[in-house]
């Protein structure tokens, strides 16, 4: 392709960086394999906010990201001087964070004449399911490495279910470097801002995904009925026709339902049942996410699908969007949990797929792109 740089090795070298949300992530791969992946959260410091507080997050990456590129460095056993290019996250991501993520790399790519890629932050999710975890230092393998996508290949129909607090939605990648399809997507909460709303409400704290999974155990998901959003008819469509939002996700409603259970409850002088509320609504989240996630798929002939994001970490998501997948023939695959949420690893792994697909580097003139679109992989130079 146009502006690509012939010197750059068959199996680059590539650091990549991301900083758009709470973690600063400094990953390094080779070609497919990858050598290792630093992230250092800020979570602690947002947890009596009960929510990511864009502010702290940009000042934790500015403090954190030069002893995180250093062990990231020191862990890979590479020099700046030896990295063949860098890759870091433009968007989408919050304002501020991802601008010191880019500045950071834009001062490195200056300082050290490396070739820079801009890229989505969404689709680095998908990339990081080519990475083979075999480590260049010990020879050891990890079991869940690529989670049967095998190494630097992807299958020919596949799908993405991204899950996370800031995106929910489905997509087709017909090419990783330059063909990405949106199919669905959340119209209003993702269902990891819906987990920390209503672990709020239900006094659970934050982060609000780990507390309600493990609660949820202890319930009854069956003891109340909470809705699916856009689930009716009117969204979904009817026979031979298609609704307007037959593949998106809507969990407003959903955790104003919670609101109000709760409100009865205590209005009636009861005891709240908090585990019983906690399985239902996991239940009612799980249940339509997986659910249009596979009937996309089935209508879009997707015949693999890669599970990612933070709540990917969801015992129940991966157990029903396993099973649901099974039923209709489609294979799910689920990276490591250390790599389904924000980290380094994932961007210099798809950095390393523009790289290797002979995509331009986008230079330093790029500004970053809080809300990229997923169907821009890399920004051009």
């Amino acid at each position: 392709m146009s502006g690509a740089n012939p010197e750059l090795p068959k199996q680059p070298l590539v650091l990549g960086i991301e900083s758009s949300c709470d973690e600063t992530g400094v990953g390094i791969v080779r070609g497919t394999k990858l050598l290792t992946n630093t992230v250092s959260s800020s979570m602690e410091e947002h947890v009596r906010f009960g929510g990511v507080i864009p502010e702290i997050a940009s000042r934790a990456h500015l403090d954190a990201f030069v002893p995180t590129l250093q062990e990231s460095l020191q862990e890979a056993g590479v020099t700046l001087d030896e990295i063949d290019a860098i890759a870091v996250t433009s968007g989408p991501g919050l304002a501020g964070a991802l601008m010191v993520g880019v500045c950071a790399a834009k001062a490195l790519a200056v300082a050290t004449g490396k070739p820079l890629y801009a890229i989505n932050h969404l689709v680095a999710h998908v990339g990081v399911g080519l990475l083979d975890r075999k480590s260049a230092q010990d020879g050891k393998h990890d079991a869940g490495a690529a989670a049967g996508l095998g190494a630097g290949r992807l299958p020919k129909n596949l799908g993405a279910l991204l899950v996370s607090g800031g995106h929910t939605e489905i997509l087709r990648i017909r090419s990783i470097t330059d063909d990405v399809e949106l199919l669905g997507s959340t119209i209003d909460d993702a269902a990891g801002e819906a987990y920390d709303k209503v672990a709020r409400i239900l006094g659970l704290g934050y982060p609000g995904g780990p507390a309600i999974d493990k609660l949820a155990r202890q319930g009854n998901p069956k003891a109340i009925r909470f809705p699916r959003g856009l689930s009716q008819p009117k969204y979904m469509g009817t026979a031979g026709e298609k609704g307007p939002h037959r593949y998106d996700w809507s969990f407003s409603g959903l955790k104003t339902a919670v609101a109000r259970c709760v409100e009865q409850f205590e209005a009636r002088g009861e005891e709240v049942p908090v585990a019983d509320i906690a399985a239902a609504f996991q239940e009612a989240v799980v249940d339509v996410i997986s659910s249009k996630a596979v009937l996309a798929c089935k209508e879009h002939g997707i015949t693999d699908v890669l599970l990612g994001g933070g709540v990917a970490a969801n015992s129940r998501l991966r157990e029903l969007t396993g099973q649901r997948c099974a039923s209709a023939g489609i294979t799910l695959h689920v990276p490591p949990l250390d790599l389904c949420t924000d980290n380094g690893a994932m961007v210099a792994a798809l950095g390393a797929q523009l790289i290797m697909a002979g995509v331009g580097p986008s230079g330093i003139g790029f500004a970053p792109d809080s809300s990229m679109p997923v169907t821009t992989v890399s920004v051009p130079a």
